[in-house]
């Protein structure tokens, strides 16, 4: 029986692959299939429904509907039976769809005669391009064979639609990747960036879906599978035995390759009539529809893992390595589905933007965009299968849009938006050299983040006064293990070089919550951001803050030096921490080092219980900075990595500017040095109204040092305390508004 149902999948592949090998327009070839597969099927209808937007199925094809409802007939993802088996990705079958929950019933398409219904999802790499429909009069169940067959055409049919094989003259179908397309995502980097496509993993494409002799296929299938598993036990090789984290990934791949289940699947795809690379695909698609629903975090990475091992089978079967022989453009935009740091680092400052499917605000990947101040996208879905390689694309990095292949009017609108901010730009070079002075004659210092020494340039290019933050775990998180006392000695003097005398604020290391170092075993926590994190990690495991703290001692070579601790809670982790700088400039000077000519030491304000600390802690530290991206998601308990809750809260809200009031008060009582470090620092009207409330540092990335402080040196801050005070005492939430419109009034 298995095997006439192989020879019958067989026959059926046969004849789809030499009616998409006839000649005609795209439409001829829809209408013909679905003839075909009625046909095939033995039933009275056979529709093919194929996206028109994200959100729309549009009729494009039928056999035994109406003709005239062919792309008149559309329906919502989620909308009757068709639009479920688009929302679920899974098949609905029943032989009584009238009676079925969400049955929807279409007029215009003569349906109504048909009683048994199947519905599969047309989709290639768990991405649903449509929904396959057949239906009888007669009531039936369809079989798991006959369901298997027409989930193998589903696959057939998106992936010939994905070569263009439904285009042409006569077709209702756009050719893919040639139509614009604007995807939303979330701001990973702000900025603007025009360029073309650079895929980070060029996609591979299958063109030989259907196969005549499955026992070469088998034989192919093994040959590349030998390969590939003997590719992974090399990797293994090469690993150091101490590496424990990279061996289990690895391990893990090694019992993927070695899945007999997993062969077992392609195998029995390859007897039905699929070529080795089409049934390999075949099950790399059930596994990302899968991906995408597992709310398990575990069970989710080790269906990238065997995505992963997927995609390293495919590239071996068809002969399509990274190395496609094309040349990257000159204005590159990466686009991936994720990157990590190193290599990000690898491409540097030739990239103008970055697009990534995953990724998030805190990750590895941003840090570094943040640090080269390239525009970066995140949560971009379907950009890897919707891009390809020299496509015009446009990145807007303020609003977290992408527009790809965009329209003549989108590039003309884009294009004046960047020549107007570049002529902002050219006013903000101007203002290099002069203070960030408002109008009431307070001055408002304005410092610069950095972490890599490519960030260093933008000390004197930007008027920045010195650097509030340096990030020191950068030099962690792009190494594959842990750097040596010798190295951060070398790069930490070379950053003090650079700056030329300027203050540099460096922060010890601060891993955990969304940063991970690579050699370095995750903690499996419920919260992260609220766990084993920054000074936490250091005062447990000192062995690594001791030699970070020698290698800045000695790297100072007789210079000031300044040094703040991370995400300091409570009063006794300064003074412990403290301690331990202590110790190690006493051990210095014992072995005849040079000491720094001065030594600074501050904590960083990220949590509230903090700005409630005893007077005492006050008065010991040299300066606080705020870190208001930890600050912000903590006063408001909410998690800057969620969308749906992070944008609720303004950062202009009356309590939380109160707050920062409130903090400004304290440090006054004993002229503790205070600054404000973070995303919003580099925001003005952010800016402005943290210089309004008090502060008088503020550190960002170099680009906002400009636009903030053209907005100061035009308003007077005095009158902006007052508008504020005025949207307090009113009962209003946010003082937003009231300060745009005190501003609108105030000369350009």
């Amino acid at each position: 029986m298995a095997d006439a149902t192989e020879s019958q999948s067989r026959a059926l592949l046969g004849r789809l692959r030499d009616t998409l090998a006839e000649e005609g327009a795209g439409q001829a070839r829809l209408d013909r299939i679905t003839h075909l597969i009625a046909d095939s099927m033995e039933t009275e209808v056979c529709s093919i429904y194929l996206f028109r937007d994200e959100d729309t199925l549009e009729l494009c094809a039928t056999e035994g509907l109406k003709p005239e409802a062919v792309h008149k007939t559309r329906l919502r993802i989620g909308e009757g039976l068709v639009g479920r088996v688009a929302k679920t990705k899974r098949p609905v079958n029943t032989e009584d769809a009238p009676s079925e929950r969400g049955f929807r019933y279409m007029p215009e398409t003569g349906e109504e005669i048909y009683s048994s219904f199947l519905g599969l999802p047309i989709q290639r790499l768990g991405e649903t391009l449509g929904v396959l429909v057949v239906q009888s009069k007669d009531k039936r169940s369809f079989s798991e064979d006959e369901i298997y067959a027409l989930e193998v055409v589903a696959m057939v049919l998106a992936e010939m639609a994905e070569l263009g094989a439904f285009v042409g003259e006569g077709a209702a179908l756009a050719a893919p990747h040639q139509r614009p397309e604007l995807i939303r995502g979330g701001v990973g980097q702000e900025g603007t960036a025009e360029g073309h496509v650079w895929l980070h993993e060029p996609r591979v494409v299958v063109t030989n879906m259907v196969a005549d002799d499955p026992v070469a296929e088998l034989k192919r299938l093994q040959e590349a599978t030998d390969r590939l598993r003997i590719s992974v036990d090399e990797m293994l090789a090469r690993v150091d035995p101490t590496d424990k984290d990279q061996r289990d990934v690895l391990e893990a791949y090694r019992m993927f390759a070695n899945s007999r289940g997993w062969m077992k699947r392609i195998e029995e795809d390859i007897a039905r009539g699929l070529s080795a690379e089409a049934a390999v695909e075949k099950e790399q698609s059930v596994a990302r529809s899968r991906m995408q629903t597992v709310p398990d975090a575990y069970l989710r990475e080790r269906l990238h893992d065997l995505d992963d091992l997927s995609n390293r089978l495919l590239r071996i079967l068809s002969g399509q390595g990274r190395d496609t022989g094309a040349e990257m453009p000159a204005d590159p935009i990466l686009v991936a589905r994720n990157i990590g740091p190193g290599e990000l680092l690898e491409y540097g400052r030739k990239l103008r933007g970055i697009v990534l499917e995953e990724g998030s605000v805190g990750s590895h990947a941003a840090i570094v965009a943040r640090a080269l101040a390239i525009p970066l996208i995140i949560h971009a879905e379907r950009i890897t299968t919707e891009a390809l390689n020299g496509d015009l694309i446009m990145v807007d990095g303020d609003q977290g849009i992408v527009h790809l292949r965009p329209g003549e009017n989108v590039v003309t609108a884009f294009r004046d938006k960047m020549a107007m901010m570049a002529k902002a730009q050219e006013r903000y070079v101007s203002l290099r050299d002069k203070p960030a002075q408002g109008k009431c004659g307070t001055v408002i210092a304005l410092h610069m983040n950095a972490g890599l020494m490519a960030d260093l340039p933008s000390l004197e290019s930007s008027g920045a006064e010195g650097v509030g933050l340096f990030r020191t775990e950068l030099q962690f998180l792009i190494r594959n293990k842990m750097p040596r006392r010798g190295e951060l000695v070398e790069i930490y003097a070379r950053v003090m070089d650079a700056a030329k005398g300027k203050r540099v604020a460096f922060r010890t290391l601060d891993i955990g919550s969304d940063k991970v170092l690579p050699y370095m075993k995750p903690t499996d926590e419920p919260n992260p951001a609220l766990g084993w994190r920054a000074i936490r990690v250091g005062l447990d495991k000192p062995g690594v803050m001791r030699m970070q703290l020698q290698a800045l001692i000695r790297a100072a070579k007789g210079r000031p030096l300044t040094v703040m601790f991370p995400f300091i809670a409570q009063f006794d982790e300064y003074r412990e921490a403290r301690a331990h700088l202590d110790r190690e400039l006493q051990r210095e000077a014992s072995l005849g080092h040079a000491l720094p000519e001065s030594v600074s030491v501050g904590a960083m304000l990220e949590t509230p219980s903090l700005a409630f600390a005893p007077r005492k802690f006050f008065e010991e530290t040299d300066f606080i900075s705020i870190g208001g991206n930890d600050l912000k998601q903590f006063f408001f308990a909410a998690d800057r990595e969620n969308e749906r809750v992070r944008r609720r809260y303004d950062t202009l809200n009356v309590s939380f500017l109160t707050f920062i009031e409130s903090i400004v008060g304290r440090c006054a009582e004993t002229q503790t040095h205070l600054s404000f470090c973070g995303e919003d620092a580099g925001r003005p009207i952010e800016a402005l109204c943290f210089a309004a409330m008090g502060l008088r540092t503020l550190s960002m990335r170099p680009a906002s040092i400009g636009p903030v402080k053209n907005l100061i040196r035009r308003v007077n801050l005095i009158e902006a305390k007052e508008v504020i005070q005025t949207a307090r005492d009113s009962g209003q939430q946010s003082v937003r508004p009231a300060i745009m419109e005190w501003l609108a009034s105030q000369p350009a």
